[in-house]
């Protein structure tokens, strides 16, 4: 059996992935958070609640690229 080598396009490949999912990540994390903020703004009449829930996923979208791309592969 032969063994598959790997293109020489796979780390553009990979890297053509992570341009695309890291602001993808950011814009959903801010859009689902702070429509989640907007919506208990709207509910409780405290207008705080829309920018700490666009804080909040931000944050969160961050630590979520980072774990899937910041770690370094050995």
């Amino acid at each position: 059996m032969s063994e598959q080598k790997p293109r020489p396009d796979d780390g553009q490949r990979e890297f053509a992935d992570a341009a695309w999912s890291v602001p993808s990540y950011l814009l959903s994390g801010i859009l689902i958070w702070g429509g989640l903020g907007w919506l208990l703004a709207k509910w409780t009449d405290q207008a705080w609640l829309i920018p700490i829930g666009v804080v909040i996923g931000a944050g969160l979208a961050i630590y979520l690229v980072y774990v899937k791309y910041g770690r370094v592969s050995s």
